[in-house]
């Protein structure tokens, strides 16, 4: 009986450690079935890069903007969850980087506020292009990202000091912002500002974000051990003002409340037999 070779494809490559600073992975993905398939991409304040070499998957922003990757396309930082759709015959690799790495590329970063990045105006020529033309010869994920982390090294300037004190502050339980500002003899506002320039978003917004990531961590704990949740425990323990405040952290970032996404946990972990 001959085997049927219909499947989903996917996995993540880790990046060799002297690009630690700049990629946090690889992610590889192909549909070989005759059915589309649907995923959803949670936020992870990174900048990606998306590589097609088959049939055009696409994404829907939160307007429900169908979008259609060609080629390649930049996306990022990416604050909210969004779902993707990847038809039969696709097969996508994304690179992602890591806290200022994309404006260590182009010496320039996007807005916040815009999802789409045109890369024509980052560059004075279609690197990308030519490069997805490269790795469009080849067949093996390996010999892609080995292509792209060669290509990668020219682009990878000198790190801003600023930067790298914001990305390797080492102390949570301080105020980088103020202490960085203080080190450095300059405002508070002043370094706000780099720290938007180099990543794209702004030191609240990623506290914020870190806040809703340690919610999320207890929620999974508990729903693996079939508990309850106490959320003014939680609440009290992530920071949060009020209950209020937690569900609109759920709401912006993956769109559902914490109840709901408790249940989605618990059903996972917990099958019925």
């Amino acid at each position: 009986m001959r085997e049927n070779k219909l499947k989903y494809n996917n996995y993540r490559i880790e990046i060799p450690s002297r690009f630690k600073e700049v990629f946090t992975h690889f992610y590889f993905a192909e549909n070989k079935t005759n059915e589309l398939i649907s995923k959803t991409l949670l936020p992870s304040y990174q900048t990606i890069l998306i590589f097609n070499f088959g049939e055009k998957p696409y994404l829907f922003s939160k307007q429900n903007i169908r979008i259609k990757v060609d080629k390649y396309l930049i996306l990022g930082p990416i604050k909210q969850a969004f779902d993707y759709a990847l038809p039969p015959n696709t097969e996508i690799l994304t690179i992602n980087f890591k806290d200022d790495a994309f404006y260590r590329f182009f010496s320039n970063t996007a807005s916040s506020e815009n999802l789409i990045i045109n890369p024509e105006d980052l560059v004075s020529e279609d690197c990308f292009g030519a490069l997805w033309y490269e790795l469009s010869k080849m067949d093996d994920s390996k010999a892609r990202v080995d292509h792209i982390l060669k290509f990668s090294e020219p682009y990878l300037v000198k790190r801003n000091k600023i930067a790298e004190e914001l990305a390797n502050f080492p102390d949570p339980a301080l105020n980088p912002i103020k202490s960085i500002a203080s080190q450095n003899n300059v405002s508070q506002r002043s370094i706000q500002l780099q720290h938007k320039k180099h990543f794209g978003y702004s030191a609240k917004e990623h506290n914020r974000y870190q806040r809703f990531l340690k919610a999320i961590d207890l929620i999974q704990k508990v729903a693996s051990n079939a508990s309850k949740v106490d959320w003014f425990e939680l609440v009290a323990e992530c920071g949060y003002y009020d209950q209020s405040q937690l569900i609109n952290d759920f709401k912006n970032y993956i769109h559902l409340t914490p109840t709901q996404y408790l249940k989605f946990q618990q059903d996972i972990c917990n099958p019925i037999s």
